[in-house]
């Protein structure tokens, strides 16, 4: 199978200096492609087996309501041809509405709510499509310099036929006025591939007075691929 190329500009500078840690972290060599194992299903099928029923509503994960704005996040997950990527392991991770995350790492001043723990994992269906319910995450400071903050958005990562095959993206909200301040959004070179990581605001997928709805279709390869690696 031919795949199509991304164009450049699409995936992130793996060392971008306004993005700070990048300057360590980012490898200074060229990669090497390796040849991978025989593709199985034996990931897809340990996959399902961790899935539980609470894992797509970040809502109902603690013993009351969490505070902040309930969301529902839909999309579908396709290839550069347009077709449905099937039964792919979707993990998501956020901070809660404060902008803090449940995680020992983060000390910033925004409280923790004990009841939103900003974790959930679901799997695409036989359209590719995939769905689910949290709590819309505030920005929060990161310190990469002075008066950084983060917008808001969400982490997903996908996984492939084999859990060795990952990638990771970030999901922004419409109109957020952090974007032109933010280095990790702005490391992607090519504006258009910038505005496919913003979800659109979907009132189809709105549920009543409950939560408003958002659309976030990924694309893993060709022109209008998704950027990864954020």
């Amino acid at each position: 199978m031919q795949f199509k190329p991304v164009p450049a500009g699409v995936y992130p500078a793996l060392i971008y200096p306004p993005y700070k840690s990048t300057r360590s972290r980012g490898p200074a060599q060229p990669p090497l492609r390796i040849d991978a194992p025989a593709v199985t299903t034996q990931g897809l099928t340990l996959a399902r087996a961790l899935l539980g029923p609470l894992d797509a509503d970040l809502t109902r994960q603690g013993a009351a309501a969490p505070l902040g704005e309930k969301i529902v996040v839909s999309g579908r997950v396709l290839d550069e041809d347009g077709r449905p990527v099937r039964d792919s392991l979707i993990e998501v991770w956020q901070c809660n509405s404060a902008g803090r995350y449940w995680h020992k790492k983060d000390q910033h001043a925004a409280p923790l709510d004990p009841n939103f723990f900003g974790l959930g994992k679901l799997m695409t269906d036989g359209e590719g499509r995939y769905r689910f319910i949290t709590i819309k995450p505030g920005p929060y400071p990161w310190g990469n310099h002075d008066k950084a903050w983060r917008p808001a958005h969400i982490h997903f990562s996908l996984f492939g036929n084999v859990m060795a095959q990952r990638l990771v993206t970030q999901m922004y909200f419409p109109a957020d006025p952090l974007f032109d301040h933010d280095p990790i959004f702005q490391s992607i070179a090519d504006a258009g591939a910038r505005e496919r990581l913003i979800a659109r605001f979907s009132m189809e997928d709105t549920v009543g007075a409950e939560m408003l709805g958002y659309r976030f279709d990924i694309v893993l390869r060709g022109s209008a691929a998704t950027p990864f690696g954020l």
